[in-house]
């Protein structure tokens, strides 16, 4: 008779947060999640999407008084309508003075894919995009937020590729997805870790 030992490898016992919806009703528990991990994992950056200003400033709000150093990623200029920016000015200067950092980069996961993709005479998806979609779908919108948010604050130089990062992002607007992240260049994508998904919509 042949027997089994099982072996039980060292192993670290943590929360993660289900909402039972996605969108914006869930950006205060998220940012209280996001804050408190931080704290835990004694992690300095919280990186977070942000379309108007309003998530950043809710999350300056939760983070303020701990020392964590807020990254706000918003949408390029140009997004909605030609060469306009939707973040609010106001906003970004009340996030400045604070001490928070505010940045605006193509986004990484779509980018000059999007107008190939969009455009009659080329049409047809693009790798990048496949990239894109499949993390939106298999696990949520807001992971590939998160995600493409990491690679534009570290292509901007906002953020380091050598630490982690606590990563938040939503599906529309609003905060519904925090996880921590090891972050890498878009150049090197793959070089990227998803290490944590603190907290995620479980019906998508």
């Amino acid at each position: 008779m042949t027997v089994y030992k099982s072996v039980i490898m060292s192993f670290e016992r943590k929360s993660i947060y289900y909402f039972n919806e996605p969108g914006p009703s869930n950006t205060d528990d998220a940012a209280r999640i996001a804050v408190e991990r931080a704290m835990e994992l004694e992690l300095p950056t919280i990186v977070v999407a942000s379309t108007s200003g309003d998530t950043a400033q809710k999350f300056l709000t939760a983070a303020r008084g701990t020392g964590i150093r807020l990254v706000v990623v918003t949408h390029v200029v140009g997004f909605a309508k030609p060469g306009e920016w939707e973040f609010s000015k106001a906003a970004a200067k009340e996030l400045r003075e604070a001490g928070a950092l505010v940045v605006t980069g193509t986004h990484a996961l779509s980018g000059l894919e999007r107008a190939l993709s969009r455009s009659p005479k080329v049409g047809g998806g693009s790798r990048t995009e496949a990239i894109a979609e499949a993390l939106r779908r298999i696990v949520a919108v807001g992971l590939k937020v998160a995600v493409e948010c990491c690679l534009i604050a570290a292509d901007q130089g906002a953020i380091g590729i050598d630490r982690e990062v606590v990563a938040v992002g939503g599906t529309m607007s609003g905060a519904d997805t925090v996880c921590v992240i090891r972050p890498a260049h878009t150049a090197a994508f793959f070089d990227l870790q998803v290490r944590e998904i603190v907290a995620m919509p479980r019906i998508r």
